[in-house]
């Protein structure tokens, strides 16, 4: 009985930072949705959900510390609990980071400077990574997990192609660095997304393979 309940536990627990994942890959979309529109309502019903992401996090914690105070797991079931933890953190500022994206539509006036057809791609990469590192998460696919975290690399080039193009129109046009400022900070969120995917990639590898690797 005892066992059964511990293994209901961990089953609870990855279930948990499973719908974590899944509120922040809302929270994402909806973020770079609101920004891409500039639709300032959709901005704060999106601002308006990371109470309910502290929760989750606050659950999952709450949940690994029961489960190490009390169960002491071993071998792969330690690794799932630290994982989960290590994840979750990663998750947190996944949301962060989209929340800071959240606000560029209250900051903005006079529209973008420039289609965000780069900044567009970037932002699905990064979904695609969120995506499917959770995936790998649930599958405890380790090859996905590198598959996933090697399109950070894109992620990168877009980053800078985007910042040098911004810095060189603000350089002609002073007009427009508050707005330029603003995207600045946009593709910075984005490419922190992008690495804290890849941070999610290398504790599902060490779950799989009990192995610690750096993969971004």
């Amino acid at each position: 009985m005892v066992r059964e309940r511990y293994f209901q536990q961990l089953d609870l627990l990855k279930k948990c930072v499973l719908s974590f994942g899944e509120l922040a890959e809302l929270i994402f979309r909806d973020s770079m949705s609101s920004v891409i529109d500039l639709d300032i309502e959709l901005a704060e019903k999106t601002l308006a959900l990371e109470l309910e992401a502290d929760k989750l996090e606050g659950r999952i914690e709450a949940s690994v510390f029961d489960l190490l105070a009390l169960q002491q797991p071993m071998a792969s079931d330690l690794r799932l609990v630290v994982s989960t933890l290590k994840i979750s953190a990663d998750l947190r500022r996944v949301v962060g980071l989209s929340m800071n994206i959240a606000k560029i539509p209250g900051r903005m006036e006079g529209g973008h400077v420039k289609p965000l057809i780069d900044t567009g791609k970037m932002a699905k990469i990064a979904a695609f990574m969120l995506e499917n590192s959770l995936r790998a998460f649930e599958t405890q696919d380790a090859q996905l997990a590198r598959e996933v975290a090697a399109r950070d690399e894109e992620v990168d080039k877009l980053f800078y192609a985007v910042w040098v193009e911004l810095i060189e129109m603000m350089a002609k046009d002073t007009s427009i660095i508050s707005r330029a400022t603003n995207l600045l900070f946009l593709i910075r969120y984005l490419e922190r997304i992008a690495d804290h995917c890849c941070n999610i990639c290398e504790s599902v590898v060490y779950l799989a393979t009990a192995k610690r690797v750096t993969l971004n």
